[in-house]
Formats: structure tokens, sequence, C-alpha cells
């Protein structure tokens, strides 16, 4: 089972900004061994309405490791930035993360042009993370019922598809799409609105509409598209 964990407490801090000075991020702090992985900035729906619109974005850690800590840069502070995190005991890497993070972004502010987010994370061996304490059997424990796959894909100026689909085996449950700009700097509000998508399912597929205008030929845009897939019937 998964849980909403705010960046900020325990793993991570979070960064408003400008651009962040090197070093300044922490997501390595306290690991002995990390290697850092910085994701795109990660558009933010601004919209006031209630409940607040999320972004979800997937960052993964090199094979062999799993995220031991977690930082985010923040266009503005009024973005709330949490991950989900896995239930066991101690709440440790290897535990509550696994190689791969899930970062959860809402606007919480008033009006705005634009938000956006940079998800950090800091990538310790496996071989360093904590084991899930053994529960007493009785009633169902907590395990982990869904699989998400995530494709990322560079949007180009014009038109296209991109799809994620459920294994053989497994039920599509959930979709999203996320957009992101790798660049040193927060996309301005008119580069934000440069790219857009319609998300449909078809089937077993999560399936976005993705259109990029010309101002992203000089830039690394990005489109995200996430299946949430169960693994029991």
């Amino acid at each position: 089972m998964r849980a909403l964990i705010a960046v900020g407490v325990a793993c991570a801090a979070v960064l408003v900004f400008g651009v962040a000075p090197a070093g300044a991020t922490r997501e390595c702090e306290g690991l002995t061994v990390c290697v850092r992985k910085v994701g795109p900035w990660v558009v933010v729906p601004t919209s006031g309405e209630v409940p607040r619109r999320q972004v979800e974005y997937l960052l993964s850690c090199p094979k062999g490791y799993v995220v031991g800590g977690l930082d985010a840069e923040l266009s503005q502070r009024a973005i709330d930035v949490t991950f989900i995190g896995t239930l066991g005991s101690p709440v440790n890497p290897g535990v509550s993360t696994s190689r791969a993070v899930v970062f959860v972004a809402s606007y919480v502010g008033g009006t705005a042009s634009s938000a956006s987010f940079r998800p950090h994370v800091g990538c310790m061996p496996s071989s360093g993370g904590g084991s899930r304490v053994p529960t007493a059997l009785g009633a169902i424990l907590a395990g982990h019922p869904t699989v998400r796959h995530a494709r990322t894909v560079r949007v180009r100026p014009g038109s296209g598809s991109v799809s994620q689909s459920c294994a053989a085996h497994e039920r599509l449950v959930d979709a999203m799409q996320a957009f992101g700009f790798y660049m040193r700097r927060p996309p301005s509000a008119s580069l934000a609105g440069s790219v857009s998508g319609s998300l449909a399912i078809r089937g077993s597929r999560a399936v976005s509409q993705v259109r990029g205008d010309a101002e992203i030929a000089s830039v690394r845009a990005v489109v995200q598209v996430q299946a949430v897939c169960a693994t029991t019937r």
C-alpha cells in the first residue's frame, strides 16, 4: 500500500527558485554513497478549483540503487510537494522507497500564470537499504496490489500520441500525464503553455494526444504518461 509523505519531512528539503547554487539541494545529505538524479521542471496546474488539481512525476534511480533522499526546487512557495511511499517498518530507504519514486505536486496559492517544480533524488546502493519487518498474520496485510509503468518522451513542434499500457496479466486502474522542461530555470508562462495534451483510456492503455508549439523547438520538453495497473483480481 502506498502513502503520501510530505517532501520536507524526513528525507528532503524544498528550495524556492530562482536557480539553486551548485550543491544547494540536499537529496544526498547524510548518505555515504549517493548518485544524484534530477528531473525536469514539471508544470503544475494553477487553476483555483477545489480540490486542487495535482500532477505526478516518476523519477528513477540507476539499476542497483534505491531512493535514499529527496528534494525539490520550486518556482514559487505556494507549491505543495509530497511523494508516494510504501507502508512498512522501519521507515527507511528500501522499505518506504524503491528504485523509483513518484512526486505529487499541487499549487495552493491564489492566482498564478504558471508554476513548476524540479524533483531531485539521491540514490544509494540497494544493499544499503533496510528490510521490511515481518508482521503477525491474521488480517490481510498491506502489500503491493498495483504497479506503475511510465513512459517519458521528448515533445517536438507538431502533434502526436504517446501511450503506456499495462502488462498482459494486469488491469489498468488509473492514468496520468505530466509535462516537463529540462532547463536551468523554471519555464516561463508562455513556454509552459506551449505544450498540451489530452489523456484518454483505450482498453488497457493510457494515451496522451500531445501538441507542441514552435516555441519548444530550442528546448528539451518532455511528456510523461503513467499507467497504474492492478496486479490482483
